[in-house]
């Protein structure tokens, strides 16, 4: 299960305090890591764009052995001003490791939603089956830690992000074929798995510290979630961007490595980037809010060489 921090529950007002200075320890050459970028000690600028926010609900139907369920999920979506239209990222979250920490609340990621607002963007960000105010139960079990079924947890995931695009991607405002799939920990890997589905409109998928199984020592079953990106390798047709930290205790840079080798031996397109070791705990470069300078210029660029024209703002 993969944990999500308290931190990146911040609202835009908070973020200047949230930005602190993590020092960066000495590198090893042998890595091909992004250079360090000089963070500087002031605040992010005020947001040139308002994000719009609002709250809406997802239908979505699940077929199961005892007959079809309807439900809805929960979803904040942001919008730049103006009529559009515009184009779409679909923001994941991750999973928790304690499952009471999965219900409750709305994840709102409202700093990072700025940066593709400002580009942009509108972005909704779901909350899948088992989340927040999500109908519907937790559908993403992964089995038993040595025999793990990562894939199949994978595809539960990306039911409920399908259900997401199908009905944002229909609202006023919106261009269907203009979509960016973006997640974090869980959420990353359930964005490769979509994508794997040949979905209509989708440009390109950004999964930051991706992966499923982490545990409090080591994964699960580090074989089972190499094989799942392969799977997923074989049918993806769009350019991915992996980014990860050189310190991610939850997928380290050997088997994120590996999980990227066996999705582009697969068949797909990946651009691996390794950033330098953030904070405490490099799984959370991006849902820490200190680590939106690090991720900025990867994501911008990744961006605009695929059609998205435009600057994120930057510290």
């Amino acid at each position: 299960m993969i944990r999500c921090p308290r931190l990146f529950r911040r609202t835009l007002s908070g973020v200047a305090l949230a930005l602190a200075i993590c020092a960066l320890p000495a590198v090893s050459p042998a890595l091909d890591i992004i250079a360090p970028i000089q963070l500087p000690v002031f605040s992010l600028r005020i947001p040139s764009v308002p994000l719009n926010e609002s709250v809406i609900r997802i239908p979505m139907t699940v077929s199961r052995t005892g007959g079809v369920q309807r439900l809805t999920l929960e979803a904040t979506l942001y919008r730049p001003p103006g009529p559009g239209p515009f184009p779409l990222v679909v923001l994941s979250h991750g999973t928790s490791r304690d499952p009471r920490e999965r219900v409750g609340e709305r994840l709102r990621y409202d700093a990072q939603s700025w940066k593709f607002v400002s580009m942009g963007f509108a972005v909704v960000i779901p909350m899948r089956r088992g989340y927040g105010h999500s109908q519907g139960n937790y559908a993403e079990d992964e089995g038993l830690c040595d025999h793990s079924h990562f894939y199949a947890a994978g595809l539960e995931s990306a039911r409920d992000l399908r259900a997401t695009v199908e009905y944002v991607s229909a609202l006023p405002g919106i261009d269907p074929q203009r979509l960016v799939l973006a997640g974090h920990s869980s959420g990353g890997f359930a964005s490769l798995i979509l994508a794997s589905q040949g979905l209509p409109g989708v440009r390109g998928v950004i999964n930051f510290a991706g992966g499923r199984g982490s545990s409090e020592r080591q994964n699960c079953s580090p074989d089972k979630l190499v094989e799942a990106c392969g799977l997923a390798g074989r049918t993806t047709r769009v350019p991915t961007l992996w980014v990860y930290a050189q310190n991610d205790s939850y997928f380290p840079p050997p088997l994120a490595r590996e999980m990227s080798a066996a999705f582009r031996r697969a068949g797909g397109q990946v651009e691996f980037v390794l950033l330098p070791p953030f904070c405490e705990e490099g799984h959370y470069l991006f849902s820490d809010v200190r680590g939106l300078a690090r991720w900025t210029p990867v994501v911008n660029r990744f961006l605009n060489d695929h059609g998205f024209p435009g600057t994120m703002p930057r510290p």
